[in-house]
């Protein structure tokens, strides 16, 4: 497996997208994934959409979904050059004014548009250390070719569970940590429920801790597609030190409206699949 992932590097990227094609063809055509689930959740999120607005959201999204995935691929061989090119960040100095601060500042970004690119590409671009969470792969030898892969241009990926300890590791270091942050809080976790995309949502904490314990700028990182292969990116600062009581509700309320609008204004460029809503808000729970 290993050696198949590193061969596919070496292919031109235009040769691998037909194989992005056959992954949408048989994921939206065929198997049907999820796709009751993310129709739904269009429908909820843009009732004033029309049936076949809707539709071309969900087709364009599994479309994009394949594209993403043969391009991951391909990005783990490609060169640093080759990434800036495809993925041009538009306001590099923000990351660069606290780094030369020797400030650490945290990454917020989600599932939108091609998010191993961006990691790739911010590794490329930015001259300090950007270490990154990451959820482990079944596959040992998968799971070691992406690790590596995704740490080259001075990355370092991080399991779930190691990640409090390298925090406290490197606390005295200036450092970039990015979080995927719009995954859903398991039930029994401590979450923030605000109204996002016309439906009660959980958000996750976790980032509140991390930039009170490191007293670390927090940015959101806004990816868009220009078109196939090419992505431009936009930094702003959700929040500063030094921090209040009830900041951990302010970070998550304007992540939160950050993502929401980059969704409302490209929604197939979000990943729909990943089951946002997975359990109701409780009656009790006070936003």
């Amino acid at each position: 497996m290993r050696f198949l992932l590193k061969f596919l590097t070496y292919f031109p990227l235009p040769l691998l997208y037909p194989w992005g094609w056959v992954l949408y063809f048989g994921a939206f055509r065929v198997m049907r994934w999820r796709r009751k689930r993310v129709e739904a959740d269009v429908a909820r999120a843009f009732p004033d959409k029309t049936e076949d607005e809707r539709y071309r959201i969900v087709r364009q999204m599994y479309r994009n979904l394949g594209d993403g995935l043969i391009e991951a691929l391909w990005g783990y061989g490609a060169t640093a050059e080759e990434l800036k090119r495809r993925v041009v960040m538009e306001n590099p100095e923000l990351v660069h004014h606290y780094a030369d601060a020797g400030k650490t500042v945290l990454l917020l970004t989600a599932h939108v548009c091609n998010w191993e690119w961006l990691f790739l590409g911010a590794g490329a671009h930015f001259g300090i250390p950007i270490d990154v969470v990451y959820k482990r792969q079944r596959l040992r030898a998968v799971d070691e070719y992406v690790r590596e892969a995704r740490a080259r241009f001075g990355g370092n990926v991080i399991p779930q569970e190691e990640f409090i300890f390298e925090i406290m590791k490197w606390s005295g270091e200036p450092r970039a940590y990015a979080l995927v942050a719009d995954q859903t809080p398991r039930k029994h976790e401590r979450k923030h429920w605000t109204r996002f995309l016309n439906q009660d949502t959980a958000f996750f904490l976790g980032a509140e801790k991390i930039a009170n314990f490191l007293q670390a700028p927090v940015i959101y990182v806004a990816m868009r597609r220009l078109r196939r292969g090419y992505y431009t990116v936009r930094l702003s600062v959700l929040a500063e030190p030094p921090y209040d009581s009830g900041t951990d509700v302010l970070i998550s309320e304007q992540y939160a409206r950050a993502l929401e609008q980059a969704i409302i204004e490209n929604p197939s460029d979000w990943l729909w699949l990943q089951k946002k809503w997975k359990y109701p808000k409780p009656p009790a729970t006070v936003a």
